[in-house]
């Protein structure tokens, strides 16, 4: 009857340890949601100054309208919504790029340079600049923690059981798309 007992408590024991897992899963699995989320926040909120960049620019500067359409058209491929982290960062990397030959062109009309209205765009994309990438730590080490997770024994065996996969990082491939994009005076 003791054997019996013993057993009764092993699975119980062992039952409570893979509910206690499967929440920590979840709880994991939505703050790498949550975190998503975030900086989804900060790339809208960054798609929303680039039109208004572009305009403040086509007022002093309408003969580069190549650079304007390539920025404009970089914008409009970021802000689609539904792509994952990888895709994302991409359209993310063309933009960047984008706004930096957009700056580049800027350099040349010192009337715009002193724009007071130029000088608030170019300000507020930095800090949204700076939130994108305060964003995207906080999202990799969430993705990098449930990673392990799903990695490490014996939590790989109730991920695989309950279907929990692997994350993906938000990252930039390209050095110069990972720097803030040059704000100039």
């Amino acid at each position: 009857m003791i054997g019996f007992w013993i057993v009764v408590a092993v699975v119980v024991i062992l039952a409570l340890a893979v509910v206690a897992s499967y929440n920590r899963f979840v709880r994991q699995r939505n703050l790498v949601q949550e975190s998503w989320r975030q900086i989804d926040v900060e790339l809208t909120r960054r798609h929303d100054l680039v039109p208004n960049l572009v305009e403040t620019v086509k007022g002093y500067a309408s003969h580069e309208r190549q650079t304007l359409e390539a920025v404009t058209a970089a914008r409009a491929a970021a802000a689609t919504t539904g792509t994952g982290p990888t895709a994302q960062a991409a359209q993310e990397n063309v933009l960047s790029g984008a706004l930096r030959q957009l700056f580049a062109v800027a350099e040349s009309y010192p009337d715009l340079k002193a724009s007071a209205n130029f000088l608030d765009l170019q300000r507020q994309l930095a800090e949204t600049e700076d939130r994108i990438a305060a964003g995207r730590r906080f999202y990799n080490g969430n993705v990098r923690g449930l990673n392990t997770r799903v990695e490490a024994f014996p939590s790989s065996l109730v991920a695989k059981t309950f279907g929990f996969a692997k994350a993906e990082y938000f990252t930039a491939d390209d050095p110069e798309v990972r720097a803030t994009p040059s704000v100039s005076f």
